[in-house]
């Protein structure tokens, strides 16, 4: 299996401990992984504080850009990166793709992953939906784009926060391609 080339982009929408998980689970699986690029607004910054109590969005291992670092490698397709992964992905960062508005990294890149007919994965947590989500949604998707939102399943039977949210990271980490254990309905869980 070819290894990934990933970028993970963490805007300020409430749901840093998606992030947290995912980045958790990339290092845990790195001998599928090339490289992990991450780009974080500072509203993300912020938020990550304020929910999880801390700044440890720093010390992964991976390699993180400014927002407004257009030198970044997957700020062009000739870098190759396959996937990018928007966690959570907030309604203004939607609207900006949808739109093809570049301003920044984060937008910048995944107006390159969808030229490119790469693979991106927008997990938006904004609820409930206006129709302009909606056909902002509907924009990227007929773009070539995920929608995946941050809605988890519960017939794991989850025991904490921290559970509840990995049933949404495990279907992103699927949907990126990656081969990881978790719970699959209806299969042998044991």
């Amino acid at each position: 299996m070819k290894k990934k080339k990933i970028i993970v982009s963490i805007t300020g929408a409430s749901g840093s401990i998606y992030a947290k998980l995912l980045m958790d689970n990339l290092q845990s699986l790195s001998s599928q992984i090339e490289k992990v690029g991450v780009v974080m607004s500072d509203n993300a910054k912020e938020v990550w504080r304020f929910e999880l109590g801390n700044s440890d969005y720093d010390h992964y291992p991976f390699d993180f850009y400014q927002k407004m670092d257009f030198n970044a490698p997957f700020a062009s397709g000739s870098a190759k990166f396959d996937t990018m992964i928007i966690i959570p992905c907030s309604m203004g960062t939607l609207g900006r793709i949808a739109h093809g508005i570049s301003n920044d990294l984060i937008s910048r890149a995944a107006d390159v992953i969808l030229k490119e007919r790469r693979k991106l994965i927008a997990v938006v947590r904004d609820t409930p939906f206006s129709l302009i989500h909606i056909n902002n949604m509907k924009t990227v998707t007929e773009a070539g784009g995920i929608i995946c939102p941050a809605n988890p399943s519960f017939y794991s039977i989850p025991k904490s926060i921290e559970e509840v949210a990995q049933t949404v990271v495990s279907r992103v980490i699927d949907l990126a391609g990656l081969e990881q254990e978790s719970y699959r309905w209806n299969e042998d869980n044991s």
